[in-house]
């Protein structure tokens, strides 16, 4: 397994701020919505980035080829970053590095150097061409196939033939991946921009993400050597594909992040100067408490969850798609937490909401999308499911029970209790499931995979609380709360998990006609005692949000 320190806190910083002050100059709102209206894409703003004016690119790429070499830490900075901004844009951007996956993980060395060098001098724009009309995300359904050409009884070349839909930067990419069907199995092949017989449709119509270029890819019997075999070995693809789910998930998850904090902010600011009944919204507790704080409750657990994986991935913990469950729960999480903000940002600011100058609007439209690409929510759910109920099985029912005695050492300011108390009653759940053989039902499986990422997310976040009071978290990590509104947020958090686990849990079980005694298993009294305070720590993350001093925190100081 191999390591990533990625770059140092400074290099991130000025990274961080450049990107901040680029896209402001050159992606100010009024271009934004003008350019949402006419779907365009601004080609020439995304090869800027990732060209010597920016250099954003660089970030994703090993300093063995040319790059900075930046981890995944890093890059869910960065990713979260550009998506604050417009998630369209960083589709674009973020297209590229998909787009190379499978040369990174699978390719020659002599093939790495070639196009990640090419990545990193020229600031070449990548496709990702896996998804076709008929399959979406099986791509083990794939219908595109490679022919092998043979000279004098040795293979020289392919011929590809097939259609690839909703390809980002379909139609501007100078090189794509194609994964297609050879006689050895799935297998990726790079096509450079202007090979005869490839071909894009124009654009899709969108209802989001309209500063993305999206396409359909046609194949037409395309020639390309046998050296574009990525790994030169048939029959690798899918392997290569699943071995940066953990990856490229997370940096998903950061496109979720960075759209609902947005969206957010924006109310935030809006309620700060919208008077009504003589007082700003700011300071109607009906107002933030039903709008805005539930939200950076559900956003940060799924920070907390995604800062740990990206932790992982750079201690190479990542190796062979060992963190796809950790990715897929992170995407999960951040991806519908984003939505959902976004949608009560709109509610936020009443009328104003759903028209085109406050943004909102276009938020809620461009961050849809990120619960959709790159493994829909229903896949998601259907992988973290799978996996945690093979760990319940293999432990004998130890797996969430071991995680939530692990919190037992964090201080209860942290939430920690009520975060253990959600993975109890979420092996108790499992408990039922296996004896009622409840994951027959796909609907109780998907339903089983909300819930462990509810559980999973609040563990996290008391460890990020506890981290946050000893000083002792990531040096790049997000510090926008202090110690004090963080720990608030944890235990608004694990009281809404453990709620969610065991009223909800109890219902699926029951719901399928088994063991209705399940309510015997799970502390249900020991729950619902747990939501004592839960109105205070949302008072006290208001004022956190608002700059106000709260009782909290004057009790701290």
């Amino acid at each position: 397994m191999t390591t990533s320190t990625g770059l140092d806190r400074d290099t991130l910083d000025l990274m961080l701020s450049s990107l901040d002050e680029f896209l402001a100059q050159n992606l100010p709102e009024s271009r934004r919505l003008d350019l949402d209206r006419d779907d365009t894409c601004p080609e020439e703003t995304v090869r800027a980035m990732c060209g010597e004016d920016l250099g954003v690119h660089l970030v994703f790429v090993p300093e063995e080829y040319g790059g900075l070499g930046g981890g995944a830490f890093d890059s869910y900075r960065i990713c979260e970053r550009m998506a604050r901004t417009d998630i369209g844009v960083a589709t674009a951007v973020f297209a590229t590095f998909l787009g190379s996956d499978p040369i990174l993980v699978g390719a020659t060395p002599e093939q790495r150097k070639e196009w990640l060098g090419r990545i990193a001098e020229q600031g070449v724009l990548f496709a990702y061409g896996a998804t076709e009309p008929e399959a979406g995300s099986d791509l083990g359904a794939l219908t595109t196939t490679a022919t092998p050409v043979e000279t004098d009884g040795r293979v020289t070349g392919y011929r590809l033939s097939g259609r690839k839909q909703w390809i980002s930067n379909g139609s501007i990419a100078d090189v794509t991946t194609i994964l297609a069907l050879a006689p050895g199995g799935p297998s990726w092949f790079v096509v450079e921009r202007g090979t005869p017989g490839f071909s894009a449709a124009p654009p899709e119509d969108k209802h989001g993400i309209r500063l993305s270029n999206t396409a359909a890819l046609f194949l037409d019997d395309v020639l390309v050597p046998a050296d574009n075999l990525v790994g030169r070995v048939e029959g690798r693809g899918l392997v290569q594909a699943q071995q940066v789910f953990g990856y490229t998930r997370v940096m998903v998850a950061a496109f979720g992040l960075g759209g609902g904090w947005e969206a957010l902010d924006r109310a935030v600011a809006y309620s700060t100067n919208r008077i009504q009944g003589g007082t700003p919204l700011a300071g109607k507790q009906g107002y933030t408490h039903k709008l805005i704080v539930p939200y950076v409750a559900r956003l940060e657990a799924a920070r907390a969850f995604l800062e740990e994986t990206c932790a992982r991935l750079d201690a190479g913990h990542g190796a062979d798609g060992a963190l796809n469950t950790e990715g897929a729960i992170a995407k999960y999480l951040a991806t519908e937490a984003g939505n959902a903000a976004a949608e009560a940002a709109i509610q936020a600011h009443g009328g104003y909401g759903y028209t085109r100058p406050y943004q909102v609007e276009k938020i809620k439209r461009d961050v849809r999308i990120t619960t959709i690409y790159e493994g829909t929510s229903e896949i998601l759910e259907m992988t973290i499911a799978r996996d945690r109920w093979q760990q319940h099985l293999k432990t004998a029912g130890r797996y969430h029970r071991d995680l939530a005695r692990e919190l037992a050492g964090l201080p209860a300011t942290t939430g920690a209790p009520a975060a253990a108390l959600a993975l109890d009653c979420l092996a108790a759940v499992l408990d039922a499931c296996r004896a009622g053989r409840l994951t027959r039902s796909q609907h109780v499986l998907l339903r089983l995979g909300e819930l462990i990422a509810y559980a999973e997310s609040a563990g996290a976040l008391a460890r990020r609380a506890a981290a946050a009071a000893a000083g002792t978290l990531p040096e790049k990590a997000d510090r926008r709360f202090p110690p004090a509104a963080l720990a608030a947020i944890s235990r608004v958090t694990a009281r809404d998990a453990a709620l969610k686990v065991a009223e909800e849990g109890l219902r699926w079980v029951v719901g399928a006609n088994s063991l209705a005694d399940t309510a015997a298993a799970l502390p249900l009294d020991e729950v619902r005692a747990a939501q004592a305070g839960l109105l205070a720590d949302m008072d006290a993350i208001a004022d956190a949000l608002y700059d106000r001093t709260s009782p909290l925190e004057a009790a701290s100081s």
